[in-house]
C-alpha cells in the first residue's frame, strides 16, 4: 500500500495538466495504477479556476485571452491561483491509504508533513495554518488570500495553496509551491465592484501570502526545488517511491478528457 509512483516534473498545457490528474485518479480508482506522486509545471502561464467558480463574474476573460494566458476550471474547489513561477503538485491515493484515511481535514494535517519538510530541505522554516482560523470574510476570489485548515504559513503568511477531491474511492490534492508572487499579473484578470476594492483586495493579499523567493536572498532553479520538495514528501510521509511514467491506458484517457472536458468551453465557462 505505501509504494508509490513518482513522476518527475514537467511542463504542460493547461488542459493535460487537469486530464492527467483524473485520468490518474481514474486509474486508481480500476486498480490500473498505484498511489502517485506527481509535479509539473504549466505553459503557458494559466489561470485556473475552483470547481465552484463563476467565470465571467470573477474573471476578465477578454484581458486573459489578450495576455495570451491559459485558462481552465479545477476539478477541485477553491479559488484562483495563477500558475506561472512555481512548481505544482499533486497526490493521488485511494481514500482507504494511510496517506489520505480520514476526514479531508486530517488528510490535508497528514500530506502537509510532506510540504513542510519540502520548506525545510530548502531552509525555510515553514509552520502548519491551525484550524478555523478566523479570517476576514471579505476576500477575493485569490487562492492565496487565505490559508485553509493545514496549510503551510511562513512568517504567519501563505506559502502554498492546495485542493482536494475525492471521486470514486480515489483522493486527490493538488497544489501550488510559489518560487515567485505577482499580484500585479494576477489582480489585472481578476473582476471586481470598483478599482478601489481591487487595490484593496491586492494589499491584502501581498500580506497575506509570500513565496520561496521573498524568504532570503537565495534563488533557486525550479529543479532543485522539485528536489527539495520529493524529499520532502518521501521524508514527511514515509513513502517509497520509485520513478514511473504513465500508462498508455492513462495517457488514452487524457487525452479524451482534453477533448471532452478541460480543452471544452462547456466546461471552463459552464457557471
Amino acid at each position: 500500500m505505501n509504494k508509490w509512483r513518482l513522476i518527475p516534473y514537467q511542463p504542460h498545457a493547461p488542459a493535460w495538466n487537469m486530464a492527467l490528474d483524473e485520468a490518474i485518479l481514474t486509474a486508481i480508482s480500476e486498480n490500473q495504477a498505484p498511489p502517485t506522486l506527481r509535479f509539473y509545471g504549466w505553459n503557458p502561464a494559466t489561470l485556473s479556476i475552483g470547481y465552484f467558480q463563476r467565470s465571467e463574474k470573477e474573471v476578465n476573460l477578454e484581458r486573459l485571452k489578450e495576455l495570451g494566458w491559459g485558462f481552465v476550471r479545477r476539478m477541485t474547489g477553491g479559488r484562483a491561483v495563477l500558475h506561472d513561477s512555481e512548481l505544482t503538485y499533486s497526490i493521488i491515493a485511494p481514500e482507504t491509504h494511510p496517506s489520505v484515511r480520514g476526514s479531508v481535514s486530517e488528510s490535508y494535517r497528514y500530506l502537509s508533513q510532506g510540504l513542510l519538510r519540502g520548506y525545510q530541505n530548502l531552509g525555510i522554516e515553514a509552520k502548519l495554518a491551525p484550524p478555523a482560523k478566523a479570517f476576514s470574510l471579505l476576500h477575493s476570489a485569490a487562492c492565496f488570500d487565505a490559508p485553509s485548515d493545514y496549510e503551510l504559513v511562513i512568517h504567519g503568511r501563505k506559502a502554498a495553496g492546495s485542493a482536494q477531491v475525492r471521486q470514486k474511492g480515489v483522493a486527490l490534492q493538488h497544489g501550488s509551491i510559489l518560487l515567485d508572487l505577482d499580484t500585479d499579473r494576477l489582480f489585472e484578470v481578476l473582476t471586481f465592484p470598483t478599482e478601489e476594492i481591487r487595490v484593496t483586495r491586492k494589499q491584502e493579499l501581498e500580506q497575506k501570502a509570500i513565496s520561496i523567493h521573498q524568504c532570503g536572498s537565495q534563488r533557486f532553479h525550479i529543479l532543485e526545488v522539485e528536489n527539495a520538495f520529493t524529499q520532502g514528501f518521501i521524508e514527511g510521509l514515509e513513502l517509497n517511491a520509485e520513478v514511473g511514467r504513465l500508462s498508455s491506458y492513462e495517457e488514452e484517457m487524457a487525452y479524451q478528457l482534453v477533448r471532452e472536458k478541460y480543452a471544452n468551453d462547456d466546461w471552463n465557462y459552464k457557471r
